[in-house]
């Protein structure tokens, strides 16, 4: 019998597929379905800055609705109970109650202090682990990439020093060097890394000449990225690695393993296929163990990572070199016109 359990950030897991932040893991009717489809964990959807500063907005202006009424009409004091962050903390928490799978709060802000201030309540509501979400995206010309950088990292140290909890990161790809920054940030006590996010780009539409938002998924070569990196990865930093983004079937699952991930999260895949998907994934992944003869994820794990890999040139600059030299290679498994 094959043992798919893993441990994710010193937390173990059932098995290796993580649902991770989206709508479907906002309401706990939906996360108890998770659970009972099979998910290892699932990852609360985001708290964002903007929804925070939306309630204290709101407040302010509370605040001063009375400022011109008589004294005798002090008692108009304003309700300080509002649908945003509050009401998230509280979904939460909810969700923690309601299913035995680890449940893990993803939190999206912008200014060092809302990072701070929120990892430490998303900590009280029986979290497993947070997960901060630097989805920053370049608008400033004026500010460097090293600023950038730098203002992550300290915002993760003075959260690491605020909560107890472990805490892992997920980021985009867009660094000039993203294993340096990921280095940097394992330096400081990072337990897991999540790679990689997925940015929402504008699009416009022509005919009304306006901005339209467009409900981007994933597509399953997306997850050649994240491929290499955990393969560059695996054996270089103490955290643990989980891979997302284009990760549709259980042979993707077995894929990151082998590379050196301990976890995948998933989100496009059960949008397309539904939440049963879920147990199709994790039987997939079971069965292709069973044929290879595995009996526990710690049997693979890195088998096909930079380090043990037959093919040295796989991971490097020189595999691409290769390949444009050696048109035939390309020509082999290219479609038939």
């Amino acid at each position: 019998m094959t043992d798919l359990r893993t441990t994710y950030m010193g937390i173990e897991l059932r098995n290796p597929l993580i649902v991770g932040a989206c709508s479907l893991t906002g309401k706990t009717a939906t996360a108890q379905k998770l659970e009972e489809f099979g998910a290892g964990a699932l990852v609360v959807r985001s708290l964002f800055e903007e929804q925070i500063q939306l309630e204290r907005f709101l407040f302010d202006e509370d605040l001063e609705k009375y400022d011109n009424r008589y004294a005798e009409m002090l008692h108009f004091f304003p309700p300080i109970e509002y649908g945003g962050p509050k009401e998230h903390l509280q979904s939460v928490r909810d969700i923690c109650q309601s299913v035995q799978i680890p449940v893990f709060a993803s939190l999206n802000a912008v200014n060092r202090k809302t990072w701070v201030e929120y990892a430490k309540l998303m900590a009280e509501t029986g979290i497993r682990g947070l997960e901060l979400n630097f989805y920053a995206s370049p608008r400033d010309a004026v500010v460097s990439g090293e600023v950038a950088e730098a203002e992550q990292i300290a915002v993760i140290t003075e959260v690491r020093k605020t909560v107890t909890i472990p805490i892992s990161v997920k980021l985009s790809h867009f660094y000039s060097n993203p294993l340096h920054v990921i280095h940097c940030m394992d330096a400081v006590g990072v337990n897991g890394f999540v790679l990689f996010n997925r940015f929402f780009h504008p699009e416009i539409d022509i005919q009304k000449e306006a901005f339209v938002s467009p409900f981007n998924l994933s597509h399953e070569e997306d997850s050649r990225l994240p491929l290499r990196f955990a393969g560059l990865l695996h054996g270089n930093i103490n955290a643990n690695i989980c891979s997302c983004t284009g990760i549709f079937h259980g042979d993707q699952i077995a894929q990151m393993i082998l590379a050196g991930s301990t976890a995948v999260q998933v989100v496009s895949t059960l949008y397309r296929n539904g939440l049963p998907h879920i147990g199709t994934m994790v039987r997939d992944l079971q069965t292709w163990m069973e044929s290879k003869g595995y009996k526990q994820l710690a049997d693979f794990r890195g088998k096909m990572d930079q380090k043990h890999c037959t093919d040295p040139w796989t991971y490097h600059r020189a595999q691409y070199a290769r390949l444009l030299m050696n048109p035939e290679v390309v020509m082999q498994n290219a479609p038939v016109l």
